[in-house]
């Protein structure tokens, strides 16, 4: 099953006008784009765990970032707010899932910056089930700094993006193989 959309927040609500476009590529100009892909593993039973630990936030969680949202799983149209840090120091990254798919071969999300996000700008998280039976998840973004700290954070971001996309798959990794 593939979803696109919901009945949550109106797409309007977004802060950029290239919705779902992490489904494809190339990604959209004027935007740092990110695209990762980690093994995971092999065969269908951890194509199956590791799809269900992105869908249901599991991967995120254990990578260290909190997540609120009212879906225990991803769920087009819902928001749902990544905290990045402890106490005072949490950014808060409000976003909206824009995107699922559960196909068979593929299975994941995409979400978007709200306003209030510090970025503007789409990012996915996709488990596909190779040919060869691999198990690979693809990490997939364009972004653009907003907010004054991120703008002057400059080339540091990507690099920031990059290194967390690289832990969600050592983690997801991790927890596919349980």
């Amino acid at each position: 099953m593939t979803s696109t959309g919901g009945p949550g927040t109106p797409a309007s609500r977004l802060t950029y006008p290239e919705l779902g476009a992490t489904r494809r590529w190339p990604l959209p100009g004027g935007y740092h784009q990110l695209r990762v892909r980690t093994a995971v593993g092999h065969g269908p039973a951890v194509f199956e765990r590791a799809g269900q630990a992105v869908l249901d936030w599991r991967m995120h969680r254990a990578v260290g970032v909190s997540i609120r949202s009212s879906e225990p799983v991803a769920t087009p149209g819902r928001p749902v707010v990544v905290g990045l840090g402890v106490g005072r120091l949490r950014l808060r990254a409000p976003c909206e899932v824009v995107w699922t798919v559960a196909d068979g071969s593929r299975t994941g999300f995409g979400y978007g910056t709200l306003p209030g996000h510090p970025e503007c700008g789409e990012e996915s998280f996709v488990v596909g089930l190779e040919s060869d039976d691999s198990v690979v998840l693809t990490v997939t973004a364009f972004s653009r700094p907003v907010a004054w700290y991120t703008r002057m954070a400059g080339p540091l971001v990507p690099v920031l993006q990059r290194a967390y996309a690289r832990r969600c798959g050592r983690v997801l990794r991790r927890l596919a193989a349980a």
